[in-house]
This record gives structure tokens, C-alpha cells and sequence, in this order.
């Protein structure tokens, strides 16, 4: 696994307080995490601070899955 996986896996853990082995990249934020919208928000939030970079609210909206967040993070980065 890479190091940004490692890195988003902590924070999710931490945020929506589930245990870090049921974090993966295919989990889904609302029905496998439970997260609901603000847990949701709060998590970007902590993303952004975590990373050093801003997530528009209509992308951070799009982010079903683990994957999903992982990808755009990896995009900005990227950059």
C-alpha cells in the first residue's frame, strides 16, 4: 500500500471512528464507514488539513468511496 493510503486510512479511522481494517479502498463512506453528511464534511476537512490542499464542496460531494477520495487527492498532488 502506498503512503497516501496509509496517511487517508488513519485519518477515516480516527474521524469516523471505525477500526482501520475496514477501511479500504472500496469501502464506502456512508454504508460501509457509516459516515453521514457532516462526519462527511468534517473528514474533508481534516483531508485538506492533513494534505495542504483544498477540496471544492462539489467535488468533496462526489466522494462515495475511499477510492474516490484517494484518486482526486492524488490528482491535486500530482499537479
Amino acid at each position: 500500500m502506498d503512503d497516501l493510503f496509509e496517511k487517508m486510512k488513519k485519518l477515516i479511522a480516527d474521524k469516523l471512528e471505525v477500526d482501520e481494517s475496514k477501511v479500504t479502498l472500496e469501502s464506502s463512506f456512508r454504508q460501509d464507514l457509516g459516515a453521514d453528511s457532516l462526519d462527511t464534511y468534517e473528514l474533508v476537512y481534516a483531508i485538506e488539513e492533513e494534505m495542504g490542499i483544498s477540496i471544492p464542496d462539489e467535488k468533496a460531494n462526489e466522494f462515495e468511496t475511499v477510492k474516490d477520495a484517494l484518486d482526486y487527492l492524488k490528482s491535486q498532488l500530482d499537479k
